[in-house]
Order: structure tokens, then sequence, then C-alpha cells
């Protein structure tokens, strides 16, 4: 059997800069309107509870998302890299690897997603 990977965001950190976009359009020189990652955005919105603090709290995730165009960069990948997005994101929260160590990891801590690509 094969050995499958993916992508191990943990969008709690993510900052939404989007440089997972950019690195992804130049590596694929997709064309304007197509994209292999995008970072959708859930919020801003006000939570219902204030927490123990007293102040207000909001829920605003940016989250990066292979789209079907996705491949993990498998041309870099073959060559020893990581993904573009991975190698480029600047808050450092993707990871690339296989289904098995990614999923040990997903295990540990919530908000973070598990990407794969079939």
């Amino acid at each position: 059997m094969a050995v499958k990977y993916g992508l191990l965001i943990d969008f709690e950190y993510c900052s939404g800069c989007q440089t997972c976009e950019i690195a992804c359009k130049e590596e694929h020189d997709f064309p304007v309107g197509r994209w292999g990652i995008r970072v959708l955005e859930d919020g801003p919105w006000h939570k219902d509870d204030s927490g123990d603090d007293g102040g207000e709290h909001f829920n605003w995730n940016k989250i990066p998302t292979p789209t079907d165009l996705c491949d993990l960069c498998a041309d870099r990948v073959a060559k020893g890299k990581k993904p573009t997005c991975v190698h480029h994101c600047q808050a450092d929260v993707m990871r690339f690897g296989t289904i098995e160590e990614l999923a040990i990891e997903l295990a540990k801590k919530p908000k973070q997603v598990l990407w794969t690509v079939c």
C-alpha cells in the first residue's frame, strides 16, 4: 500500500497573511481565479459567553483550505522538499507528513484540521 501524505494546519494561530496562496499560485503558475489553496475566513462573530475575565470574546478563524487543484506539490516532495505552502507559511502553522504521523499530532490539540489529497 502506498504511503498517504497530508497537511496538518493549526488554524488557531493562522494570521490570514495568504502567503500560502501566493506561493502556491507562483509555484504552479495558476491563472487568475484558480487556486491550489485558499485561506477561508470564519468570523468575526461575538461569542455568547463573555468568559471568566468579563471581557468580550469573538470567534475569528482563518483556515487555509487546499482545493481540488492541490497535489501537495508532488514535484517538490519528490525532490525532498516541503510543499510550497508549508515552506512559505509565515505563521509556521502548516505541517506536511504521513497521515499516520499527522494524526498523532492532530490528537494533541483542538483547532487543527488534517487535509489529505487522494
